[in-house]
């Protein structure tokens, strides 16, 4: 009895915490897994942990997202011009289907970005996805082209295709859609006229578009979050971190600065939110939510310059910000004063954001090690995990599996596979 009372407890704790990774950085756009079952340890070229490994056809460092059974990501196979959206079967890792979104010439782009960046964003019933699209072949960077968003249903039957909008970066393109209520929300952010908007999720129909003050390249997934009681747009990039209503698109207020271009996500806590950032110069800062029109001088509760992290977002956990320095050195600063408790070395370049959960952090480097962290104010490694192969894209966690994708393969990690 002790022994079936142990087993059915260990089930009743995965299934009450058993979430989707249904977008960029999970159900919160943060980063954070409620699950308590998720892997520690695993080795890809031993096969410990591997519950499977899938090769993926065509390239791309977009996140895989998972709904129900099913795994989303995309790709582009750069021998045909086809920009892919794929459907994994979560059980196996075989492909349920592949669907050509669009066919369009090879954009030039930063050597640490691909053509297929944007996470997909789901919900039960349809799968989103963002494309970049010219009709110039040079490959020369910057040259303008399109955003384009589609819509999927589960099946892999189109249900729309849309254009938003002109954009244009020296770094190439990457936009994850964000799913409210009835919007399909886009971060235009480019080196022209930038915008935000929103698409009707059943229709395409374009509901708002919301210009941009400032017109510089960035490529950050906006976070949705209630303030005072009203759900708001949360958006660092192109010179100034703002808040929107998400409902029209209304700008509600905003912070100058610090920096010119963004590329990690927010994250919050409840009591601020905070950023890392980003080029020129590198910036991590507690904002205080709420205000109206320009909070620069009021909402800014600290801020410091002890990390240079530009592209990985990082995570929030038990009043520790954890961060991870694209040169590969992992901080953690205490939330309430912005003091760095403490600064390691986990590998040579960091790309993927983190991601956490139960009270560990997932720091995983460009090599393809992932060095799992307790969430503590003192540095403490509680696994070094290799997979054997380079990782650009960040992890996904769903049901006690972690999904990890490489620059070949989709991997399923699982404890006792």
């Amino acid at each position: 009895m002790r022994f079936v009372w142990t087993i059915f407890l260990a089930l009743l704790g995965t299934c009450c915490f058993a979430e989707d990774w249904p977008g960029w950085r999970g159900p919160r756009g943060d980063g954070t897994s409620q699950e308590t079952q998720v892997p520690t340890v695993w080795d890809g070229q031993a096969g410990t942990n591997i519950r499977w490994k899938s090769a993926i056809p065509g390239t791309g460092f977009s996140s895989p997202v998972v709904i129900g059974d099913v795994v989303f990501l995309t790709a582009c196979d750069p021998s045909s011009n086809q920009r892919l959206l794929h459907c994994v079967d979560r059980r196996n890792g075989s492909i349920r289907w592949t669907r050509v979104v669009i066919e369009a010439p090879l954009e030039g782009m930063h050597k640490l970005n691909s053509r297929a960046s944007g996470t997909p964003a789901a919900d039960e019933q349809a799968v989103f996805v963002t494309f970049f699209r010219t009709d110039d072949g040079s490959g020369e960077r910057g040259v303008p082209g399109e955003m384009v968003v589609a819509c999927y249903d589960h099946d892999g039957q189109q249900q729309w295709i849309k254009t938003v909008g002109t954009f244009a970066s020296i770094h190439g393109f990457c936009t994850s859609p964000v799913l409210f209520r009835n919007e399909v929300i886009v971060n235009g952010d480019h080196d022209g006229q930038s915008y935000l908007a929103a698409l009707n999720r059943h229709t395409g129909e374009l509901l708002w578009k919301t210009p941009r003050v400032h017109q510089t390249r960035s490529y950050v997934t906006p976070l949705l979050r209630e303030v005072d009681g009203k759900m708001q747009l949360i958006l660092s990039g192109s010179q100034r971190v703002a808040g929107f209503d998400p409902v029209d698109g209304r700008r509600l207020w905003w912070i100058e600065g610090p920096t010119e271009q963004f590329v990690a996500s927010m994250v919050d806590d409840g009591d601020c939110f905070y950023l890392t950032a980003g080029f020129p110069t590198y910036h991590v800062m507690a904002i205080r939510p709420g205000g109206e029109g320009d909070v620069t001088e009021s909402h800014v509760k600290w801020h410091v310059n002890d990390a240079k992290s530009y592209v990985p977002s990082p995570v929030v956990v038990d009043g520790l910000l954890f961060v991870a320095d694209d040169r590969g050195i992992a901080h953690c600063f205490d939330t309430s004063t912005g003091e760095r408790l403490w600064r390691e070395r986990l590998g040579r370049h960091f790309s993927a954001s983190l991601v956490a959960a139960a009270g560990r952090v997932y720091f995983t480097s460009d090599d393809g090690e992932t060095t799992v962290m307790r969430a503590s104010r003192e540095p403490e490694v509680v696994a070094v995990n290799e997979l054997g192969e380079s990782v650009f894209a960040s992890p996904a966690i769903s049901e006690g599996d972690l999904f990890v994708r490489t620059r070949e393969h989709l991997f399923c990690i699982r404890t006792n596979p």
